[in-house]
């Protein structure tokens, strides 16, 4: 993932309106193909009435908030790879948890593809959050001159994905029936035992979890989507979110090294 380094680069490029019109042009399909859906929920709405009483503030807040952070500073050559692995990694979660009954959508789909979409977007989300939490850590001690070692990290790091490594076997204790289950788990642990960067990897956590609470609060109250535990949201459900964007990243990374030694493999080749 990029970090802040490009932080001199301005807030509104070329590619942000490449991003902006892909993103809209996203959400138009998803309202044109499933349009039953769309009607079903529009119909909520008291039109000839005060209107802006039955608006879905929260929807539209969360709808702002990524829309603005997706296009920030965006850069084609490493944000195609972002969604990517967002669709990929977003397939692979929803089927692992409507398959196991983990959770479930009103429509019954397992997996319902109209939510696939929502994961590359808000994987981009969370790469724009991360690396501006990154580079206000950068700054507050380039000005303070303070001293935040990389231990302090290290500390966070542990203890934070200790604490959800243990939620997670609690919250997926039920379906240790299912291989899907024993798949999710077996990663996260192969995930957290080889951190690459403690503060990247805790940061990115944080901002996964952060934008998730919203995420799960407005599909969990709507009843889009319900856990088997009928919490709204469950804790574990927002933490999740934190975990994915980590995975998502470290995915990331990996195949961009795959994809830099093909290069030189086969520059050696040809040479």
């Amino acid at each position: 993932m990029r970090r802040m380094e490009n932080h001199k680069q301005p807030f509104w490029t070329r590619d942000s309106s490449i991003l902006l019109g892909g993103f809209f042009v996203t959400i138009f399909l998803i309202v044109y193909i499933w349009w039953p859906l769309a009607e079903e929920y529009l119909a909520y709405v008291d039109w000839n009435g005060p209107w802006w009483l039955y608006m879905d503030w929260l929807l539209l807040g969360i709808f702002f908030f990524m829309s603005v952070t997706v296009v920030a500073r965006a850069n084609l050559k490493t944000d195609l790879l972002i969604v990517f692995v967002g669709v990929c990694g977003g397939l692979a979660i929803e089927s692992w948890g409507t398959q196991t009954n983990l959770w479930h959508y009103y429509t019954a789909e397992r997996p319902p593809l109209w939510i696939i979409p929502a994961w590359p977007i808000a994987s981009l989300s969370i790469d724009r959050i991360t690396r501006f939490l990154d580079w206000g850590i950068g700054e507050i001690v380039k000005r303070t001159q303070a001293t935040i070692g990389s231990s302090l990290f290290n500390i966070f790091y542990w203890l934070t994905f200790a604490s959800f490594l243990t939620l997670m076997l609690v919250f997926t204790f039920p379906t240790f029936d299912k291989s899907y289950t024993w798949l999710s788990l077996t990663l996260c642990v192969l995930l957290i035992l080889t951190p690459t960067n403690y503060r990247f990897a805790f940061l990115t956590f944080a901002a996964g979890a952060g934008l998730g609470y919203f995420l799960e609060l407005w599909g969990t109250t709507r009843e889009c989507w319900t856990y088997y535990t009928f919490q709204k949201p469950p804790l574990f459900a927002v933490l999740a979110h934190g975990m994915a964007a980590v995975a998502f990243w470290r995915a990331g990374l990996l195949m961009k090294t795959i994809w830099k030694r093909a290069a030189q493999m086969k520059e050696l080749r040809s040479s």
